[in-house]
């Protein structure tokens, strides 16, 4: 069995969303003085590799906490969009994968970009699914999207259309995975449990991927 971490470290410096603050870590309790360490951490809902619950973008929406845990593992596929040169993903670029996402609980989409964490390109001119892109999938009884990317909008949107479509059906999103270059281009064990934090409308998660097989 293989274990691939798709998470990124939380930190202070790490990239946040435009307008999120930065994580805030402080020691108040250290080994010398109290004789244990403690850390109070300060930190966004969105902060880092995340879930969005519905309960994020809509009014009456479902907050993480009122999910069971079989919502956070299952069978997951990945589709390589690497080679789509183009600031939308459309239908016809996820077609080929529909074999493999009947069989999937979630799907990933690797697109690349975050190889470009820690630069300022990684919050501009990411591919994005297109409405109907996002309708489509929302057809598969899919139980999350996952994506390398700061969003699965734009995030000049006042809107969150796709946001919108994954949420409205009760599809998860997790954002800003790594590491996806590394998936297997098969069926796999996905995980990605949020904190179990009240009325949470986001979690940070520690997602990955376990392989099994030769």
């Amino acid at each position: 069995m293989k274990i691939i971490d798709l998470t990124h470290t939380i930190s202070e410096t790490m990239p946040v969303y435009p307008g999120t603050g930065q994580p805030v870590f402080s020691t108040p309790c250290l080994i010398s003085r109290q004789g244990f360490t403690e850390k109070k951490i300060t930190l966004f809902s969105h902060t880092g590799t995340h879930m969005d619950a519905p309960a994020h973008i809509l009014l009456d929406g479902k907050s993480l906490d009122r999910f069971g845990t079989e919502k956070f593992i299952g069978r997951a596929a990945v589709a390589d969009l690497t080679g789509i040169h183009s600031a939308e993903i459309r239908p016809g670029d996820l077609l080929p994968y529909e074999p493999r996402i009947q069989k999937a609980d979630f799907l990933l989409l690797h697109s690349g970009w975050y190889k470009k964490w820690n630069t300022s390109e990684y919050f501009t001119d990411y591919p994005v699914l297109t409405a109907e892109a996002a309708t489509w999938l929302a057809g598969f009884p899919l139980k999350g999207i996952g994506v390398d990317m700061i969003s699965v909008d734009r995030t000049d949107t006042d809107t969150y259309p796709v946001h919108r479509i994954f949420l409205q059906n009760e599809i998860l999103i997790v954002e800003n995975l790594t590491n996806l270059a590394e998936l297997p281009d098969m069926i796999f064990t996905f995980l990605c449990f949020p904190l179990k934090i009240q009325d949470a409308d986001g979690s940070p998660v520690r997602a990955a991927a376990m392989i099994t097989g030769p």
